[in-house]
């Protein structure tokens, strides 16, 4: 979770010429041997002993790895395997004491900008993540640029509480502070991120989509139970927000009979809802990682809480394209960042030029050359500008999901995963800005006909048959035990029918059209989610 040690450790690691790469504290032993295999790392910082138990079981895979430090807090195991050092954080610190300054200083001054700075290990569409490089230059020039783009001060105060693997939270939590030398304040847990907001009162905040989700659900109910003249003074409130945030948007201030109402309803509404929060003293809300829902941006913006959207991606170091003060619309994820050329192709693909744009992929040419052309970054992204220069977003290219909690997940090994379950034929996964990963399973004929006899089953309605339902779901079971805890899957609805050519779901070639499904099954996909 997001710990002081983290930012330490990842700075310290930069500051000395070496890239770090960070692991979710999800991923599956198999996901963080890989990555500790793949950048080839010496040294491993870990949060806890559950974390310990992961390396412990393919320690004998990781033959780079020499040493584990562990966070302040956390005894040594005992457990240790021969030719692996194991350090408290009090001893990995006390290891430093006696370099000289100097010595930092040396490596410092010898650092390049041009050099790799950090790694983020992102899915692709198949096969193992891949290590996005991203140069000191990329890292820091894009920090100041959104800093200077954002006019964020230096007495800015953040909470930093999301995954800090991922790239949008490290220039939040990281890079950004670094550069403008404002304060840092590390949640004490998930379950503590609420409490903790409205201890530090943030300035600034950023959340992913499934955070505004969550606080959006929260405030609708409490608007819902408003009666009589608190319901009126809500409405009345929102209908001023409403007004004074599209005014914003487009560069102006409210004056006159506006300004006076704007005065009141945020005595009377607005003030509270943003204290009781721990926003108040919020200036700067933004939202990243995944696109946010349109409604959600509208409902924010009547309470006066202004979201503005980046569109990026770790290729670009985070923001491609972002709203900012005076320029934000709603459906539109802003213009692009000074410095950075966006543009599209004739197909309508996003691409991406400037010094934000990464170095390429560690040790994948191949990857490297197909998403990076003449210094244009290809993004896999769809979009369309209008007459004022806002992007918006369209659709992707390619199949990964991304969910509302911004994590970018390939279906494709989780529906081969799926489809190996005996009694299963086919598999489309779902979750494209949903709070988790769903499926759409078909039944193999063949299994079928064995399980049914097996059972002494009736032959009608199999597909909802418990003992059917009960026997794939003990397949799930198993196949989310090898998963990082994003790609499980948590619901999955068994269709009656096949995918098939006939009923327009599949190509000639037997490939499942994804849109098609996601249509013709469109009731079934939100009784999942309504359910849960």
């Amino acid at each position: 979770f997001t710990r002081p040690e983290w930012t330490t450790f990842d700075l310290a690691t930069m500051l000395v010429g070496a890239p770090p790469a960070g692991i979710y504290t999800t991923n599956a032993p198999s996901e963080v041997q890989y990555v500790v295999y793949h950048a080839e790392a010496r040294v491993l910082l870990i949060e806890d002993l559950g974390q310990w138990a992961k390396v412990r079981q393919v320690a004998d895979q990781m033959p780079t790895l020499t040493t584990v430090v562990l966070m302040a807090g956390v005894a040594a195991p005992t457990d240790i395997p021969a030719g692996l050092t194991v350090l408290t954080w009090e001893q990995f610190m006390a290891a430093g004491a006696d370099v000289a300054d100097s010595v930092i200083d040396a490596r410092l001054e010898a650092l390049d900008l041009k050099q790799i700075g950090t790694f983020i290990y992102t899915s692709g569409t198949t096969g193992p993540p891949k290590a996005v490089a991203l140069s000191h230059e990329n890292l820091a020039w894009t920090a100041a640029t959104m800093a200077k783009h954002w006019l964020v001060k230096p007495n800015e105060e953040l909470l930093s509480y999301l995954p800090l693997s991922h790239i949008a939270e490290q220039m939040f939590s990281i890079h950004a502070p670094a550069t403008m030398g404002f304060t840092i304040n590390f949640a004490e847990s998930g379950e503590k991120v609420a409490d903790n907001i409205k201890e530090v009162r943030p300035t600034v905040f950023f959340a992913v989509p499934r955070v505004w989700e969550r606080f959006h659900q929260a405030l609708s109910a409490r608007l819902q139970e408003a009666t009589g003249v608190r319901a009126k003074l809500a409405g009345w409130a929102r209908g001023v927000g409403h007004q004074v945030t599209e005014m914003r948007n487009h560069g102006q201030e409210p004056s006159g009979l506006t300004a006076l109402q704007y005065s009141l309803a945020n005595r009377l509404v607005f003030h509270k809802i943003k204290a009781a929060l721990g926003l108040d003293r919020t200036w700067l809300f933004a939202s990243g990682a995944a696109p946010l829902s349109p409604h959600i941006v509208e409902f924010f913006g009547t309470l006066d809480i202004n979201i503005w959207e980046i569109y990026g991606q770790s290729e670009g170091s985070g923001p491609t394209t972002a709203a900012y003060a005076g320029n934000a619309r709603l459906t539109k994820v802003g213009k692009p960042i000074p410095g950075a050329e966006v543009k599209l192709t004739e197909e309508g693909e996003i691409i991406v030029r400037g010094k934000n744009v990464f170095m390429g992929y560690y040790k994948d040419p191949e990857a490297t050359a197909a998403t990076l052309r003449d210094g244009w970054l290809y993004s896999g992204d769809l979009g369309a500008f209008d007459s004022e220069g806002f992007l918006t977003i369209t659709g992707r290219k390619k199949d990964i999901i991304i969910t509302s909690g911004g994590k970018n997940i390939a279906p494709k090994n989780i529906e081969a995963a799926l489809m190996s379950i005996d009694l299963v034929a086919q598999a489309v996964v779902i979750g494209e800005g949903r709070r988790f990963i769903s499926a759409l399973l078909t039944l193999n004929d063949d299994a079928l006909k064995r399980f049914v006899a097996a059972h002494n089953l009736p032959a009608e309605g199999l597909n909802s048959n418990p003992q059917v339902v009960a026997a794939v779901q003990a397949g799930v079971d198993r196949i989310n035990a090898d998963m990082a805890r994003v790609e499980q899957v948590r619901k999955f609805t068994i269709l009656p029918q096949p995918f098939s050519v006939e009923n327009g779901e599949m190509t000639p070639t037997m490939k499942i059209k994804r849109n098609v499904v996601a249509t013709n099954h469109k009731a079934e996909i939100e009784a999942m989610y309504a359910e849960a």
